[in-house]
């Protein structure tokens, strides 16, 4: 258990670097329809911010912005990473 704890601790690590750490998290899971301009500011100059996205693509987060991609963009990144490895598979 407490060797599981700390693997977690290490996979999250990167939190404690990101932009936004400290920010409203309500900026970063914005209502259907508004605005993520501001999210996504907060993401461009972020060291983590490959980091966040891997994290999101990882765990299936289907809601908010994580690395700087709204949902619609990250599905659109999923299958774009799936097309490409089935053609790598297929090649």
């Amino acid at each position: 258990m407490e060797d599981e704890q700390i693997a977690l601790s290490a996979d999250r690590a990167w939190q404690d670097q990101a932009n936004c750490l400290g920010v409203d998290p309500d900026l970063f899971f914005p209502e259907r329809g508004a605005s993520t301009r501001e999210a996504k500011e907060v993401c461009r100059g972020c060291v983590v911010r490959n980091d966040c996205l891997e994290y999101a693509l990882d765990n299936g987060e289907k809601f908010g912005i994580w690395g700087g991609l709204s949902e619609r963009e990250r599905r659109r990144l999923r299958r774009q990473r799936a097309q490409s490895s089935r053609t790598i598979a297929t090649a």
